[in-house]
């Protein structure tokens, strides 16, 4: 196996010497608690949800899973949206390696490809491990869609044309609330949109190895975030598909999914796996693998020329997928 790494896009390589004080490749469960009270998280509250006024925003808090608390959803509607009628909906499911974040975070992305297209946005917040370890986080993700099918007319939403989506962490947690709406026979969504997802906790690809110590998400985080997930079980044979997607034996009858990811992260080969076990299952999946890439590049240098490409990719998709 080889250790080797691939190179940074010269962009991004740029980008990431300008963080690379700020924020560390690699985490362990000690940091997590300091990380949560950094700055980051708290600039979160200061983002511009109406995208300067294009949206209508409001938290709500619904029913979470049996026997649990309340979740939060953020929901974010077209104050003017171009067509009349019922708006698909993007539910969203945010990053933060299992351990970190709220339902503000990466929601720009969506906020953008909504803008574009005419959607309403429902961004969730769910339980955070290690305090809420598996199967917590997936079950308050599952709630929330569970809400957002049955109360999409409300929200001005299709119950029709709902797409789940969500990056790194997020995309596995959309990965798995794939498979539990099938297995539950829960409501249909037309896509799954599963950006540089976090689906595999035995950490032991080729690409994980590549990466140790560099970009923004080592095998060090990656265990740390496993870990405080699943803790002994990580790793080991009785981990549940909800959990960790990659372990799942059955990947067919899933909604199409549009999976991508950079060259030079510890994800790349989980993600190419998931897409061609897709592919091998009769299934339908588009999968971008961008050259040069780190973990989550186009949200940290949205400048550069992979970034816009890959950010034309995903509105693109999602534009097919909501037209069919």
């Amino acid at each position: 196996m080889t250790a080797v790494p691939p190179p940074f896009d010269p962009e991004l390589a740029a980008a990431l010497e300008l963080i690379k004080d700020a924020v560390s490749p690699s985490f362990t469960m000690a940091d997590i608690t300091e990380i949560r009270q950094g700055a980051g998280i708290q600039l979160l509250a200061e983002l511009d949800l109406t995208m300067e006024g294009a949206f209508d925003v409001e938290d709500r808090t619904v029913p979470g899973p049996a026997d649990a608390p309340d979740i939060s959803l953020l929901i974010c509607r077209p104050v003017a949206p171009a067509a009349s009628g019922p708006l698909p909906v993007i539910y969203h499911v945010h990053g933060g390696g299992m351990v970190l974040g709220n339902n503000r975070v990466g929601v720009d992305a969506p906020l953008a490809w909504a803008k574009e297209l005419g959607a309403v946005v429902v961004s969730v917040e769910y339980r955070l491990a290690p305090e809420h370890p598996h199967p917590a986080p997936v079950e308050d993700v599952y709630a929330g869609l569970l809400w957002t099918a049955e109360h999409a007319k409300e929200i001005g939403g299709d119950p029709e044309r709902i797409v789940i989506a969500g990056a790194s962490a997020g995309g596995g947690l959309t990965a798995a609330l794939a498979l539990l709406l099938r297995d539950r026979q829960g409501p249909s969504v037309i896509g799954q949109m599963l950006l540089c997802p976090m689906l595999d906790d035995r950490n032991d690809t080729p690409s994980s190895h590549q990466m140790k110590g560099l970009g923004l998400w080592d095998r060090t985080s990656n265990e740390t975030g496993w870990t405080a997930l699943l803790g002994e079980r990580r790793g080991g044979p009785d981990v549940s598909p909800y959990a960790a997607p990659a372990r799942a034996t059955d990947l067919t009858n899933l909604p199409p999914a549009f999976l991508d990811v950079g060259s030079a992260e510890t994800f790349r080969d989980e993600t190419v796996a998931y897409a061609s076990r897709i592919w091998q299952s009769g299934g339908i999946a588009e999968l971008h693998v961008w050259p040069g890439g780190f973990h989550g590049f186009d949200g940290f240098a949205p400048q550069a020329a992979v970034s816009q490409s890959a950010r034309a990719a995903h509105t693109d998709w999602l534009r097919r997928v909501l037209a069919r």
